[in-house]
């Protein structure tokens, strides 16, 4: 069969990036990027740096860290990517993350992308690998929060030197937390639940930031369908072989065959909405899930 899909993962290039107009936007104010170390993460910490932002990378990876910081540098980023490593299981390395993050400038930004798929029915879900999806996407974002939100709400009035020299804090508590949702937290398909439970979850935490973030800080979620990362080309790759089927069957019939917009999201397509769900532009996001799942959720056949 001939297909218009293209299944190499696309070189970062600053084109694909959204820089927006943004006071806030310097390195005098800080984001958190979770799982900065590979695929939406790093998409996501290089995007907010080509927007001026000094961008705390955490991740378990240290390699893929490094990797994340030579893209943002190649691509003459105005911003920085800094990276920390930090297990996400281990409430210490969170919280010493966050006031890693804290002490490099005014905390901001927070963006919870970091987590893990795992396909099996419920009846046959191994629980250790539940408590593991569970602990790094719902737990740790919940952790991360608990401990960013001081820190955007306060921040500190006195100048403070950082690891990039002196800043001043300005102290206004106006920030916000995006969480990485799914149509899956929207919609239930078969032998995800785990994945479903925690998507389903942050669009709930998000909505309880919202609560208590005071119009200030803002809490919104991002949905979208299946970005093409490497990790899911290898899972593209590992289906067409189960099911005998080609790569590019395998996108149309059992990944894109529900959506409208036949064409897998970028993770700097992905990056983009949570550059202008944090920006002045996203003020009036509070509470909500940017959906951009191509028709996932709202059309069927």
């Amino acid at each position: 069969m001939t297909s218009d899909f293209d299944l190499s993962t696309p070189e970062p290039s600053r084109d694909a990036f959204l820089t927006v107009d943004d006071p806030r936007f310097s390195t005098e104010s800080v984001a958190i990027v979770t799982g900065g170390a590979s695929g939406i993460g790093q998409a996501t910490a290089v995007g907010l740096a080509l927007n001026g932002l000094t961008v705390v990378a955490t991740d378990v990876d240290e390699a893929g860290l490094a990797e994340t910081q030579e893209i943002a540098t190649e691509l003459d980023a105005p911003g920085t990517v800094e990276s920390v490593v930090a297990d996400l299981t281990d409430d210490d390395d969170v919280a010493a993350m966050v006031e890693a993050a804290a002490d490099r400038g005014q905390l901001r930004y927070v963006a919870n992308i970091a987590g893990l798929q795992h396909i099996d029915p419920i009846d046959e879900f191994p629980m250790e690998t539940y408590d593991l999806m569970q602990r790094i996407m719902v737990r740790a974002p919940f952790l991360v929060t608990k401990h960013a939100i001081p820190h955007i709400r306060a921040g500190d009035s006195e100048a403070s030197s950082g690891t990039s020299g002196d800043r001043t804090r300005s102290g206004d508590g106006v920030g916000a937390i995006g969480n990485m949702s799914s149509v899956h937290g929207h919609y239930a398909t078969q032998a995800k639940p785990a994945y479903i439970t925690a998507k389903f979850a942050l669009r709930g935490l998000t909505q309880a930031i919202a609560a208590e973030g005071g119009g200030t800080l803002r809490g919104f979620s991002v949905s979208v369908g299946y970005v093409l990362t490497p990790l899911m080309v290898n899972q593209i790759e590992d289906t067409a072989a189960e099911l005998g089927m080609s790569p590019e069957e395998v996108i149309e019939k059992r990944f894109l065959g529900q959506a409208r917009t036949k064409e897998m999201m970028t993770p700097a397509e992905v990056a983009n909405l949570f550059t202008f769900g944090f920006s002045r532009h996203g003020k009036h996001l509070n509470g909500g899930d940017m959906l951009w799942d191509g028709g996932y959720t709202t059309t069927y056949e």
